[in-house]
């Protein structure tokens, strides 16, 4: 498939999000097949252990994000990949185009009895910008937009109330109002095996900080 190098050139300077008309077709197959190993945790990617729970969040590049969990204690599992738009089982560099609707994603799968969704919470908002809108830093276009996608009632009410909660500090540090999205069941597309674990597999890889500073309290 030709992507149009010239819209997303234009996508990186006013991105906005796609209209169905307008994204790409996609594919009814996975990108992501046969299904890897995590390379640092072992476990199949799509693997959930008895006893675990499954959250998704989006903030920013994927790369450091997917670190960033992965070594954080409670977590068993993670994977990346695209979720929140409309292109089925879409590659990364159709996602790049701003052309599928999606937003670069983790699923994070972890032991509540170590660590809970409040806490993975609390990871994701000190960790990022997510007053940005459309980017995080130099990273520009939809697909780097911060989003939590909750899979229950109880992980939407969590993440609503720590929005606002944060939405307090942000305020009193001085930023504008949160624009992460909070959206229910949207499907997870696992991107292809080099994104898997990037960071691992190229330790000097590009992972930016975009923490604000501000913390939940």
């Amino acid at each position: 498939m030709e992507i149009d190098v010239l819209g997303w050139l234009s996508g990186r300077r006013n991105p906005q999000l796609v209209t169905a008309d307008d994204a790409l077709p996609g594919r009814d197959v996975p990108v992501l097949d046969p299904m890897p190993r995590h390379a640092v945790l072992g476990l199949r990617l799509d693997e959930v252990p008895e006893g675990c729970e499954v959250a998704y969040f989006a903030m920013g590049c994927y790369w450091g994000e997917e670190r960033l969990f992965w070594t954080t204690e409670g977590v068993v599992n993670t994977a990346v990949g695209f979720m929140g738009g409309i292109t089925p089982n879409p590659t990364y560099r159709e996602t790049c185009t701003g052309r599928t609707g999606h937003t670069e994603t983790v699923r994070v799968v972890f032991n509540p009895s170590r660590i809970g969704y409040e806490g993975l919470l609390r990871i994701f908002w000190e960790n990022h910008d997510p007053t940005q809108g459309f980017r995080q830093g130099n990273d520009i276009g939809t697909q780097y937009r911060s989003a939590i996608f909750p899979v229950d009632a109880t992980q939407h009410e969590a993440a609503v109330t720590s929005r606002d909660a944060f939405q307090v500090r942000m305020t009193e540090a001085g930023f504008g109002e949160i624009t992460t999205e909070i959206t229910n069941g949207a499907t997870f597309y696992y991107a292809e095996e080099e994104h898997q674990q990037y960071l691992h597999k190229n330790p000097e890889g590009y992972c930016p900080n975009h923490a604000t500073g501000v913390n939940c309290g």
